[in-house]
């Protein structure tokens, strides 16, 4: 699971103020059926668990690009391996083609990015709440994501894939065109 965090800081008391429904726990009015601690663990559980299947969906987001990146460049290598009989610009549609799915995976990942940050500060001001709070022990630990050497996020890494791929695509499209 990435745990890309925002500096909670910044956005904690305007979160915290829409994250908590009663300020201290149940009230007088309100007695507790279920230890106020155990709610707030259970809600954190599930938290946490959504946090892990967003991530396993950017994983399977991955994939998939990776997995058409790959057909792509098969394909094209197979009907270019010879020298063709047809102009190198016959290769500005696929070019185009590929560029838009690269754009594309760059802005889900990025996407996921943001999903996954607001995530993981929402699950830091749970923890407030329990009595550990182990997201938060290990982003100090990470040195909250500042210094590289700890810590490099993962979707960070991720939006660099796609770019690389456009920029070899469009290389590749240039060398063509100068053989052809």
């Amino acid at each position: 699971m990435d745990r890309t965090v925002p500096p909670i800081s910044d956005s904690s008391p305007v979160v915290a103020q829409g994250l908590w429904n009663e300020p201290d726990g149940p009230t007088a009015e309100q007695p507790a059926r279920i230890p106020y601690v155990d709610i707030v663990f259970e809600q954190y559980k599930v938290f946490v668990e959504m946090a892990d299947r967003l991530s396993s969906r950017r994983n399977l987001t991955n994939t998939f690009f990776l997995g058409l990146n790959t057909t792509a460049i098969t394909v094209l290598g197979i009907f270019w391996q010879k020298q063709p009989l047809v102009s190198a610009w016959w290769l500005l549609a696929p070019l185009i083609a590929l560029l838009v799915q690269c754009v594309a995976w760059y802005w889900l990942m990025r996407s996921y990015r943001q999903l996954n940050s607001a995530k993981f500060a929402v699950i830091v001001l749970l923890e407030e709440r329990l009595p550990a709070a182990p997201f938060r022990a290990e982003w100090e630990l990470l040195d909250k994501g500042v210094n590289w050497k700890s810590y490099l996020s993962l979707t960070h890494l991720e939006q660099v894939v796609p770019v690389a791929l456009g920029l070899t695509y469009i290389a590749a499209f240039v060398l063509a065109l100068s053989t052809n």
